[in-house]
């Protein structure tokens, strides 16, 4: 009785995540147009011009958020920031902190003067 109920769990497990990866697939299909399995399939530099196309899309939906713009939407942000994750996983492109997200004009200021 023990292994079956060990495979339903199993089978819940695997059904949960195939669910997860099912919604985003389609996220980022509708939000972006990206087919997320062709991406996680893709060669090393195609992979690398769809993550800089997510990234740049996640900034927009930042900005929009912080702007409180009407059609910000948390879900979508959420949608993209996973996707980017997965994808980056796949292809061993983990940024080392939030180097990636940071905006340029932010890295050439001055830094500040002592206190």
């Amino acid at each position: 009785m023990s292994a079956m109920i060990d495979e339903v769990r199993a089978f819940k497990a695997q059904k949960l995540a195939f669910e997860a990866q099912a919604r985003r697939l389609m996220a980022l299909r509708l939000i972006s147009g990206v087919d997320l399995g062709a991406a996680l399939t893709a060669s090393r530099e195609e992979a690398g011009r769809i993550m800089r196309r997510v990234v740049r899309l996640i900034e927009r939906e930042r900005l929009k958020g912080l702007r409180r713009h009407w059609a910000y939407d948390l879900n979508r942000h959420i949608a993209l920031k996973q996707a980017l994750e997965q994808l980056r996983r796949v292809h061993d492109c983990l940024p080392a902190g939030r180097e990636h997200l940071e905006a340029p004009w932010k890295t050439k200021r001055r830094p500040k003067a002592p206190s």
